[in-house]
């Protein structure tokens, strides 16, 4: 035993203990704030799924197994929100990463005033949800918005009719919104990772007659891959949690065609005051989510070890 080891040993229990939780007791303030905003509201979120938790109930509150989940296997609106919901997150996340990637591509390339560009690409990102639901309600507004009348003037409409009541069109007016207020974070983290490339790679290609397409095939694609998978992957849950657009733009109509999961959940919780029922489908589209994030960081993992 060395000498430093004895004199360790010799140390009073309580001293080394103290030295010992020193760390735990710097992070004390950080653990417990994590407990008290995430993890205490979690656990009482997941235990009213068990619960019969209805406001309107005044003898409801009791533990009632998985009966919720019984109900939800037999209903047939959340299924539809389900379906909706994978409409609604495929779509938004597919045309705001090409969007973003693209308009990435472009601010990477040194020009007049790229700066300018490059916090004018931002903006929209810093418009509340709340506010930009609203304001492409009114541009989607037959009577007081152009949309409409521009499509029909494009022939892309028969008639200027009203697209966020139209069953069959609905859902794509939450979506072209989402897309407009998502494209900046594509844009943003793209284009940093653009950055991060190291340009000598790109003129030894050029050297050796490798074009544009090639370039991007070989050298710009394999490096943004591994940001390709988290930012897609963030971007999939967001939106698969985000209802915003859709309570404002069409609260789930016409005929619930944009109903999706997350728009369901509050409609059960703050409409019908039914919060147990309400938990059960967020504990559901909670678990769906949590097995998409591990599959898509096992992706991730693996472009990186190969990387």
């Amino acid at each position: 035993m060395t000498s430093t080891a004895r004199a360790d040993h010799r140390r009073p229990l309580l001293k080394r203990l103290a030295d010992a939780s020193e760390p735990y007791l710097y992070s004390a303030p950080a653990l417990i704030l994590i407990v008290a905003v995430m993890l205490v509201p979690l656990v009482l979120g997941i235990s009213y799924a068990f619960r019969d938790i209805q406001l309107l109930n005044p003898f409801s509150g009791g533990v009632i197994g998985l009966d919720h989940f019984r109900t939800l296997s037999q209903d047939q609106d959340f299924y539809r929100a389900l379906r909706n919901t994978l409409w609604w997150t495929g779509a938004s996340v597919a045309l705001q990463f090409v969007l973003g990637l693209i308009l990435a591509l472009l601010l990477d390339k040194p020009f007049y005033g790229r700066g300018l560009a490059q916090a004018l690409v931002f903006l929209p990102w810093a418009v509340p949800s709340f506010l930009a639901g609203l304001n492409w309600a009114w541009l989607f507004n037959p009577v007081i918005g152009p949309l409409p009348h521009w499509l029909f003037a494009m022939g892309i409409l028969d008639a200027p009719n009203n697209i966020l009541a139209d069953p069959d069109l609905a859902m794509w007016g939450p979506i072209v919104a989402n897309v407009w207020w998502g494209i900046p974070f594509f844009a943003i983290t793209l284009l940093a990772a653009l950055q991060a490339i190291p340009r000598d790679l790109y003129e030894a290609a050029s050297i050796d007659g490798a074009g544009p397409v090639q370039r991007f095939l070989s050298i710009t694609l394999p490096f943004l891959a591994p940001t390709i998978a988290i930012t897609v992957l963030l971007r999939t849950v967001w939106i698969s949690n985000f209802a915003d657009l859709i309570i404002v733009m069409t609260n789930g109509g016409p005929a619930d065609r944009t109903q999706i999961v997350a728009s369901y959940i509050f409609t059960q919780a703050f409409k019908r005051l039914d919060f147990g029922y309400a938990s059960a489908i967020a504990l559901v589209l909670l678990v769906l989510l949590l097995a998409y994030s591990m599959l898509i960081v096992l992706l991730r993992q693996s472009l990186l070890n190969k990387d």
